[in-house]
């Protein structure tokens, strides 16, 4: 497959959240978890009850704010020896 193949199929994969046939339904547990950690480290509240979709579109935001965009390299796991 070509690098613009993969580039479209990368671009089909991404949703706008509003779009999300399950966007509607409440946010997971790890949603939660996450939203309220980030929102902490940016002293910021965001609401105990949201969406999917409204709290993916919150992760977004606070990411961008917290400079942890997925551009940035990520670091590599250590391996443990037992």
């Amino acid at each position: 497959m070509s690098d613009r193949n993969n580039a479209q199929a990368e671009n089909d994969a991404i949703k706008d959240p509003s779009d999300w046939t399950t966007g509607e339904e409440p946010m997971t547990g790890a949603q939660e978890s996450y939203v309220h950690t980030l929102a902490r480290k940016a002293g910021e509240e965001v609401p105990d009850e949201m969406t999917k979709a409204e709290a993916s579109m919150k992760i977004d935001e606070l990411r961008q704010k917290a400079g942890l965009d997925d551009d940035a390299p990520k670091k590599k796991a250590k391996s443990r020896k037992a």
